[in-house]
Parts: C-alpha cells; structure tokens; sequence
C-alpha cells in the first residue's frame, strides 16, 4: 500500500529538517560566539574627545551615551549608532566615535562603547 500524496510530503519535509537541524543549530552557536568575542579583541588605537553641545551644557545635561560601532578590518569605524542616552548627548557621542581607530583585526567587529558627559 502506498503512502498518500500529504503523507509522502510530510515524510519529505520530516527528512529535510533532520538534515538541516544540525546545520542550524551550528551556525546559531557560532552567530551568539562571534560579537563577545570580536568586541574583547579589538584595543583602541586613538580616541577622539565628544564636543560637548552647548545647549545640553546650558540646560545641565549630563550622562553616559551608549554606542554601537562597527570596526572593519583596517581598524577603521564604519558604521556608529546610539543603544541608549540623552537625544541631546547622541549625535556628539556618535561624530566622536566615528573618528576613533582601532587595531586591525581578522574582520569586521561589534565594539560596544559608553561615552560620558559630565557637566562642571
């Protein structure tokens, strides 16, 4: 007797995904290794100070600004982006970032950065 055609898929697809299911759970494994790891090992070569923005000093804001930045292999920061902190702080916390250098690496990292406005 043979199986009907909605049971010879679902037989199909049960194949399928006992194939695939390793191949995922590998490439989740190195996916969740690859950005902790690729944050430690790239030191900072030079920092550029933020400008502090004069209306943020003038109504006393003050705080950390948190950054995203992508570091490609030369060292160079080619994308920069704010996780958290004052609207007002971000868009010089990211200029900053985007001049730093870092050392070279194998490839492209994830670096996450705080950057500090304190108001004296």
């Amino acid at each position: 007797m043979h199986a009907n055609p909605s049971e010879q898929r679902s037989n199909r697809l049960r194949r399928a995904g006992a194939r695939l299911f390793p191949l995922a759970a590998l490439a989740l494994a190195v996916a969740m290794a690859l950005p902790a790891h690729a944050a430690d090992d790239r030191p900072i070569k030079s920092r550029v100070a933020p400008v502090y923005p004069e209306i943020a000093k003038r109504l006393k804001i003050s705080g950390v600004v948190k950054v995203e930045a992508t570091v490609d292999a030369t060292g160079k920061v080619v994308n920069v982006k704010t996780v958290s902190g004052n609207h007002m702080l971000s868009d010089s916390a990211e200029d900053a970032v985007r001049r730093w250098k870092f050392e070279a690496g194998s490839g492209d990292a994830t670096v996450d950065i705080d950057i500090n406005f304190t108001n004296q």
